[in-house]
This record gives structure tokens, sequence and C-alpha cells, in this order.
């Protein structure tokens, strides 16, 4: 049986809002119910909900709509705490409220694994950080200088050739036809080999940034650079008709890899070189600074006792008695059609002895300049993140490297040596220290950065098929220094003769190549090579 239950009349005020004053009171003879707690309210407030259950001690925010207001009683004299009730009480549901999943704020968030630690999680944040002020000092530093100047164009670069207004463009080539070609060439033959070599060293495989070596300089070495028209042994193979196209390995290897070209140094690189060109970090100035560390490094890592393997000939360069460099010169023949061959002039630095059999090697040098360009720290990484060392190599100096493979593979070396060579002192760009020495098999290697052999035969093949439509004559090849493109141009029979070369630098704005003292100019170390640009074609 369900005992009923009764609840009061309610009175009607007559005077205004709320209860009538005889409500206030407590005789029974009022029909309003006793001891029922009343907190005065003003007739302009909203009214809500009487209850939000959403609201709990774990999650007290409150809504945001005004219409759900909830009214918190506890500290009103009109409302006696009843400690049998507090301990009774049982929450519910302590979940908060369910979020929408599609939101005006929702946005998709990549799932990423987070560091299993908090305070490796923390140290990440801080090297993100870190790199983040070091990027905006140095951005900062750059442009300090031009503050209240308009905005810094980018970098106009020259062309390396210096074009004539007589001169005829008879084409132009965009670097998008070059990555479509394509040619499989057969294996070369050797028809002579010149020069000497020494023996690689092969301690200096165990060079670490621990126990690094410095950089000798080996100023009684001649380094010959010799442009195809002035190779005696090329001269001597045209008039035999041995082939039709004569180039030299730079050559070839430029053309390979001409849809990589910008700058010689730091050329890929998203960091720009300072422009001022006696800056020892401008583009010409690492140049010249590369160049030296190449031809010291080459003649460091080898066996100073004197022996030499010798070929069929000498040196076709040097004078007799001269103390040259160890290299050897590898005339190899082409065949690119049936009625076209190409010889070519390739260069090895070093020979060893694996399994009892002679080895050819090509010898270079990276060179760290400032770890902040690069953005990795050789003498911290070089011994635990090899790997990650050459990758950013690969990605700011992709034509270097590129240029280096092709050159290998051009010479049928069996190995190629890769040092890594960095200055003593950032400032510092006259001393500088072996860190550690890699070898890489050509093929490998060139599999690895992506240079594709039948791609580069097929530049090479395309341009000479080009060339044999000319008519007979003296013709220019230059890449267009701001644009992806290379440019032909007829030029007279003249051009680039000995009265025809542009006048040298004034002495005060030439970069001096280091000696021991660290002052003043060091013979016989040559600047890059700037003569090897002419491929000579005979109709």
């Amino acid at each position: 049986m369900v005992e009923g239950f009764e609840v009061g009349g309610v009175p009607f005020n007559p005077d205004g809002w709320g209860p009538p004053d005889c409500a206030t009171t407590t005789t029974t003879t009022s029909n309003l119910p006793l001891n029922v707690p009343f907190a005065p309210f003003s007739r302009s407030e909203k009214l809500g909900r009487i209850a939000d259950w959403t609201r709990t001690f774990n999650n007290p925010a409150r809504s945001k709509n005004p219409s759900d207001a909830v009214f918190d009683f506890s500290n009103d004299d009109s409302f006696p705490g009843n400690a049998d009730d507090d301990s009774t009480f049982r929450l519910v549901d302590g979940k908060p409220p369910p979020r929408p999943k599609f939101g005006p704020k929702w946005r998709f968030q990549q799932q990423r694994q987070l560091p299993h630690r908090r305070d490796e999680e923390v140290e990440a944040k801080k090297r993100e950080a870190e790199k983040e002020r070091a990027r905006r000092d140095r951005l900062y530093n750059m442009n300090r200088s031009n503050v209240n100047m308009p905005r810094r164009e980018a970098a106009v670069f020259k062309s390396s050739v210096d074009i004539q207004p007589e001169w005829n463009m008879l084409d132009q080539i965009p670097f998008s036809t070059f990555s479509k070609l394509s040619f499989t060439v057969p294996e070369p033959e050797d028809l002579l080999f010149c020069g000497a070599l020494e023996t690689y060293d092969r301690t200096v495989d165990r060079i670490t940034p621990k126990n690094e070596r410095r950089l000798e300089r080996f100023k009684n070495r001649n380094f010959f650079k010799v442009t195809t028209t002035d190779d005696p042994v090329i001269r001597r193979l045209a008039n035999e008709d041995k082939a039709t196209v004569f180039a030299t390995d730079t050559i070839l290897s430029t053309l390979m890899c001409a849809p990589l070209d910008l700058l010689s140094v730091h050329e890929t690189s998203q960091e720009p070189l300072p422009e001022a060109k006696d800056d020892i970090n401008s583009a010409y100035s690492l140049s010249v600074e590369a160049a030296y560390i190449n031809q010291n490094f080459s003649q460091q890592v080898l066996v100073r006792d004197g022996n030499k393997v010798t070929f069929d000939e000498p040196n076709p360069f040097a004078n007799e008695g001269e103390e040259v460099a160890s290299v050897a010169y590898r005339y190899r023949r082409w065949k690119l059609d049936n009625d076209v061959f190409l010889v070519a002039r390739c260069e090895v630095q070093s020979v060893m002895e694996l399994n009892n059999q002679r080895s050819f090697l090509t010898l270079n040098a990276l060179n760290e300049f400032d770890p902040k360009y690069s953005g990795v720290d050789w003498r911290q990484k070089l011994e635990t993140q090899r790997g990650a060392v050459l990758a950013n190599e690969l990605k700011n100096n992709a034509n270097k490297l590129a240029k280096w493979t092709a050159q290998a593979l051009l010479a049928g070396a069996d190995m190629m040596k890769l040092g890594y060579v960095s200055r003593v002192h950032p400032r510092d760009h006259f001393n500088h220290v072996i860190l550690a020495v890699n070898g890489y098999k050509p093929k490998e290697f060139s599999s690895q950065i992506n240079l594709n052999q039948a791609s580069m035969w097929g530049i090479v093949k395309s341009i000479v098929d080009l060339c044999m439509k000319l008519k007979e004559g003296k013709y220019v090849l230059v890449k267009d220094p701001s644009k992806p493109q290379v440019r032909i141009y007829e030029v007279p029979p003249d051009a680039f003769e000995n009265d025809y070369v542009e006048e040298p630098l004034p002495e005060d704005e030439q970069v001096q190549p280091p000696t021991e003292d660290g002052q003043g100019a060091e013979p016989n170390v040559a600047a890059p090579d700037v003569e090897d640009k002419e491929v000579e074609a005979q109709a």
C-alpha cells in the first residue's frame, strides 16, 4: 500500500512576487509547508535547471550557456547543513561529459610516438627550441646591418663565361629534357696508361674524431689541370683517328651531372652563403679551400716510401726530374654508335693490392667549414652517426659527390675513398684536420645516391649528336647561372685564345692559399679546374 502524499496549497500573493508575508511565519493555520528553505530572487533573473547532474567535483567547469545557470546555495544561511546527508552522499557518475568528435575546433593530429620518459620529452623540446633560436640568430645577424634598408634581393650568379655580343646562340636545352634521356654504352677499352701511382696507406682508415690527424701540405708536388686541346696524348690519338669526340673525365662528369649543378661548395644547401667574395665562407673562397684540401688529402693518405707503380708512359705533363703528385691517366674509348667513338682522359690517384689483384682508387675529401651552415657537427656525429653525416653532405653537396662518383665510374676505379676534413676552428681556413676516411665501391655508391649511368650517358650522347649536326667551327656550351638550362653558342675562331683571356683579379682581391705560418701564398696549389670547358668534336 502506497501512503498518500499531500501537497499543500500555494497561496496567491496579490501584492507582488513571492509568497505573502504570512508565509514566513510558522503558524499551523497557514497553508504553507513548514521548514522549507527559500532563497529570495529577482523577477529579472533567469531560472534554468534546478539540478545539473553534469556538474561534478571532477569536472567543476560551468556551462557557458547563461540559461543553464546553476545556483549554489551552500553558503546561504537559509540552507542548514546536515552531516547525516553528507555521510550518505554518493556520486553517481564522475566521468566528464563526452565531447563532440567533430566540432568547430576539430583538426587532424598525426599520431606519433612520444618519448617513454618525461625527461627525454623535455630534452627533445629543448633541443628543438635551441635549433630554432640558433636559426633565428643567424637570420638576425645576417640582416642586422640592413634593418633600415630595403629587403635584399636574391643573389644573382654570374656566368663563368663572359658572353660576347657577337656570339650567336644556336639552341637552349632545359634540364627537364636531360632527365628523360637514357643510353646504354658498351664497356670501354683502354688505349693507354700514363703516369705513376703510390700505394694507398690503409692506416688512415682507422682515423676517428678522437684521434684526428693534421692535414699536411705538399708544396713540392705539382698538380696538372690540362684541358683537352692541350693534352699531347689526345692530340696524338686524334691524329691517329682513334675517335671522333675527345674529352676529359672532368668535362664528361660535368655534363653528366649538369642537372645538379649550382655552386661547387655547399651548392644545394638551403642556408645561403655570404655574398662578399673576400669572406672566408663565400662560394669563391670555399672553392679555393676545397681544391687545396683535396690535393693535399690525396697525397697524405699514401705510403710515401718512394716505391711507385709505373705504366706504359710517364706523366705527359711533367718535366724531367720534376716531382709530381701521385696520379695515373687512363685514356679510354667508348662506342656511341657505329660512326662515333669517344675518347676521354680519366684519372686515378692511388693503387692498392686486394686479394693479390691490383685495385685503382680515387681520392677526394669533403670539407666542413662551419657546422652552423651544414647543421651537423662532424666531431660529435662522425663516430656514431656517420651515415647521417653522409646523408647531410648528399643534401648540401649533391653535385660535387655526383661528379666524383661519375669520374670514378669513367676511370674504372675499384674503390673511391672519401675523407672528412674539417677546419681546426670555424674562422681558421688555413689549418685543417682529417677526422675520418670511408671507402665505397663506385657502382654501389652511385645506386645509393640515385645516379643512373644510363641517364648520364644519355646526356652525353644527346649533346654529341647535337654537335655532330653543326658545321665545322668553334662552339661553347654554357649553363645559365640562374635558370635550369644550358645554351650553345657559335663563337669566333680566336675566342679563348691567349689574347682573349679575361684580365686577372687585382692581387688584393685574390684569395691567398695557406702557408706554414698561415700567411702568404703556397706554391703549386691549383684553383678548381676552370679550363676544362671545351669538348672537341671532329667532323
